[in-house]
């Protein structure tokens, strides 16, 4: 081989080798340990306007000789949240890699009564650094845009933006449109394992 030929192959092996995907597989009970703590902040907006704000946590705590995900009023095991089969439209559907798409379709109801469907269309644009309170971390942005309607009559358009870290198996940062207001959720505090 001459090379030209030589370069022009290893130019190729190099550029494919540059396009390999990475993945992120769901997170596993043996990647939880007792103590590891995530705390967010919160708040609503209307009109640029901030109507209401607050905390969430989830902590894991031994539930019953199990692990636990404890939320300040409720504990549920964690093996219950990760065997959850995977719909056909799931919220989240793994493995996680940039570019991968579906569609994602819930059906709910809230603490008033009102029940509701939200349909969307999911896509992970990128995966980036970013910075939020409680730190720098590497996370999938993923992008949901679509539809929500509910027993009262509104049906409008909605979208959500979701930052997922692999290292610290949640998100980091969400972002929620429904077009009469903006619901932002930024990690705060994350605490290892004792």
């Amino acid at each position: 081989m001459t090379k030209k030929i030589i370069f022009q192959i290893t130019a190729v092996l190099l550029f494919l080798s540059s396009c390999s995907i990475s993945t992120t597989d769901k997170p596993t009970l043996n990647d939880y340990k007792i103590g590891e703590k995530w705390v967010w902040k919160w708040s609503r907006s209307v009109e640029g306007e901030v109507r209401a704000k607050g905390e969430d946590f989830k902590e894991v705590v031994d539930y019953n000789g199990k692990l636990g995900f404890w939320n300040g009023t409720d504990t549920t095991q964690v093996s219950t949240t990760l065997d959850q089969k995977q719909s056909s439209t799931p919220f989240r559907s793994w493995p996680l890699y940039v570019g991968k798409k579906w569609k994602y379709e819930s059906e709910w109801k809230n603490n008033e009564g009102t029940k509701g469907k939200t349909s969307q269309d999911a896509e992970i644009v990128s995966f980036e650094e970013l910075n939020v309170v409680a730190g720098k971390f590497m996370a999938y942005k993923i992008e949901y845009k679509g539809m929500v309607t509910n027993s009262r009559g509104f049906k409008g358009e909605m979208s959500d933006t979701w930052w997922y870290s692999p290292d610290l198996k949640t998100y980091i940062k969400h972002v929620n449109n429904d077009g009469y207001g903006v619901y932002t959720n930024e990690l705060i505090s994350y605490s290892k394992a004792n």
